[in-house]
């Protein structure tokens, strides 16, 4: 069976299911449904990338070991993959720091 498109071949534009079957109970569905499957979008080195990704729980060093390639170049797939899912990779924010601990370290910058 071929995997459901998410783009018309033609124009690009959205594809809108019309009808559902299935072949248990020989039913089919009439209708207008959306395509809402966010991963269909993605080639399918794309989706062996996530696949791998939940099977090393998300560690990068160890996808790094497992394809063969450098971090950086693993890092970037994921960055692609993200963007091809809609969303903007976020930069990576320094933890806050507790306000005792911020006190301490000024207390040792001004002390020398």
């Amino acid at each position: 069976m071929n995997p459901l498109p998410t783009r018309c071949p033609f124009s690009g534009g959205d594809i809108v299911v019309t009808r559902f079957y299935c072949p248990d109970v020989d039913i089919s569905v009439d209708g207008r449904f959306a395509v809402n499957i966010p991963f269909a979008q993605l080639s399918a080195e794309q989706l062996q990338f996530v696949e791998l990704f939940l099977r090393s729980e998300g560690k990068l060093s160890r996808m790094e070991s497992e394809l063969g390639i450098s971090y950086p170049t693993v890092r970037s797939r994921l960055h692609d993959i993200i963007r091809a899912l809609g969303y903007e990779p976020g930069k990576e924010e320094p933890a806050p720091m507790n306000e005792d601990v911020r006190k301490q370290v000024l207390a040792e910058l001004d002390a020398g």
